[in-house]
């Protein structure tokens, strides 16, 4: 099926006519003093995430425009073809359907099948989880981009939900430092190896797990298949390489949307069954909100539009991700994956070459950290940065009491006034005028005061949005996650992209295959003037 390209709508003349005229003199401090509503108006309600967009460059005519564009490009039809399993990853004739890993049983495509996987997958891990019987204390996850990213964030995430006496390691990265600095944490025979690839050839996760192999016989291991099993549908190579138990999946599960099937093992046996269960209940529940939700109160398509008025208008970049919680401190890290390999993309569906800007850099540092770090740029610097804040209401300090109780909660209340003071700052900012009404105790006593006044002075009106959870439990952060996901997936519907192949990271592997033998041989025929230089350097 075929549908309009975003530059091919009216609206999008309409949006351009509209920024020219308004958009990029948009003032939220005016937007704010002229309506006393404005935060009720922008704010919305979603399963388990509020979302306060008010301190975004928004009103409600651009609102008007950017959701005319969404119509225009047919995103609710492209968003029915993803939910029904059309095979909108066109470019590899597949469906997309991680909404069906988490739908409840009889409501889902493949219901059977899934059900089937999950089931086996849960009692699998409940009898590790049982150490009494199982023995294992440490659980090694090996695997590579999204075999990696979803399932070590939400472990970390929902540690106030792992069970004491087991560890979760995750090794990814092929440099042997990675492996290495986990085994001699470990005892060969209380550790359980999971080896996370679809097609078990994945190049770095096949030479750790290999490694893996070799450090567990030299330390006297010997039940293999007791040891190490595999999220993987090739069980021949599984096989091959001494594995007995492999959990398979299907190819409409691409990798960094896996962490809801099989994939996910580590995170059910790091947090049980049942709240594995509620992570996938509460992505259902975002599920539905996004299939079913008029376009208008829509939060993931919010978000998108959003994005889109940003990235192609006012010609923002990147956007920052700032979750105050410590548990969410890799959420950036994913989300790079999830949105900069989905929507970064230089041609449209049809192979033409894109006129316009894709997905934003992604980055970003968990607070309050960032704000000793890069927050002076988003405060002061020459680039405007849309900041996404992420806060919780309620901590969980685990088995806490007394006076610890106390400290604690009080630095809950300090993490969440930073949280809404930097959003403040960024919008508010303050003026040459107001600095020259302070006393800076550390400023120069040289410099003029005027001098001092306008390095302590902040442009402002720098847009932000804020989602706030009521706690960080598996179903809140199910429902986080799908949001991204899904408004992922609008950007890329309206710029006519598709966000769920990703070819850019073939190119360098097949290069990396040619050079591997030519470290070995010192062969540079054919090599350019830099890489035949290097590889020089690097033998000698």
């Amino acid at each position: 099926m075929l549908y309009s390209r975003c530059d091919q709508s009216p609206a999008w003349a309409g949006l351009q006519d509209l920024y020219l005229a308004q958009g990029r003199g948009f003032d939220l401090r005016e937007a704010f003093a002229a309506d006393a509503r404005r935060f009720e108006t922008w704010s919305f309600q979603a399963p388990e995430v509020f979302a306060d967009l008010s301190k975004n460059r928004i009103d409600a005519p651009t609102l008007q425009l950017l959701l005319q564009l969404a119509r225009d490009c047919g995103l609710e039809a492209q968003r029915e073809a993803m939910f029904k399993g059309e095979a909108i990853n066109h470019t590899e004739g597949r469906a997309v359907l991680h909404t069906a890993l988490r739908a409840p049983a009889g409501q889902g495509l493949f219901s059977d099948e899934v059900q089937a996987a999950l089931t086996r997958m849960l009692t699998f891990a409940e009898s590790v989880r049982d150490q009494a019987s199982s023995g294992i204390r440490d659980i090694v996850h090996i695997g590579i981009g999204g075999s990696d990213l979803g399932p070590a964030m939400v472990v970390q995430a929902l540690g106030a939900y792992t069970q004491p006496g087991q560890r979760l390691h995750f090794v990814s990265n092929v440099d042997g430092h990675d492996l290495a600095a986990v085994l001699p944490l470990l005892e060969a025979d209380k550790t359980l190896f999971v080896i996370a690839s679809k097609t078990f050839t994945t190049q770095e996760t096949l030479a750790n797990a290999q490694a893996a192999k070799a450090w567990f016989l030299q330390q006297g291991g010997r039940d293999i298949a007791r040891h190490f099993v595999a999220t993987s549908s090739n069980t021949e190579a599984a096989a091959a390489f001494g594995i007995t138990t492999a959990f398979g999946f299907w190819d409409w599960v691409g990798g960094r949307y896996s962490l809801w099937s099989v994939i996910g093992l580590p995170i059910a046996i790091a947090i049980g069954a049942e709240h594995f269960r509620a992570l996938l209940a509460g992505a259902h529940a975002m599920d539905e909100h996004f299939r079913r939700t008029p376009l208008e109160r829509n939060v993931p398509v919010l978000q998108g539009l959003i994005d889109i008025w940003y990235r192609n208008f006012h010609g923002f970049t990147s956007r920052s991700v700032a979750p105050y919680h410590q548990g969410l401190r890799r959420l950036p890290a994913y989300l790079q994956q999830l949105e900069m390999e989905s929507n970064g993309k230089g041609v449209d569906r049809e192979g033409q070459a894109l006129p316009y800007g894709t997905s934003p850099v992604v980055w970003g540092e968990a607070g309050t950290n960032g704000q000793h770090a890069y927050f002076q740029m988003l405060h002061q610097g020459t680039d405007v940065i849309p900041v996404e804040f992420i806060a919780v209401k309620r901590p969980n300090h685990g088995a806490a009491r007394g006076e610890l109780a106390e400290r604690l909660a009080d630095q809950h209340q300090k993490l969440l006034a930073n949280c809404l003071a930097q959003s403040q700052a960024l919008m508010q900012g303050k003026s040459v005028e107001e600095a020259l009404q302070e006393k800076a105790p550390t400023a120069s006593k040289t410099l003029g005061p005027l001098t001092v006044a306008r390095h302590r002075s902040f442009p402002g009106n720098r847009p932000s949005s804020t989602l706030l959870l009521e706690a960080l439990t598996p179903r809140s952060l199910g429902a986080l996650i799908a949001l991204y996901e899904h408004r992922v997936f609008v950007t890329g519907a309206l710029w006519g992209i598709n966000s769920f192949d990703q070819w850019g990271v073939e190119l360098g592997k097949a290069l990396c295959n040619s050079l591997l033998p030519r470290l070995a041989s010192g062969d540079a025929t054919g090599l350019d003037g830099s890489t035949a230089g290097l590889l020089a350097k690097l033998r000698a």
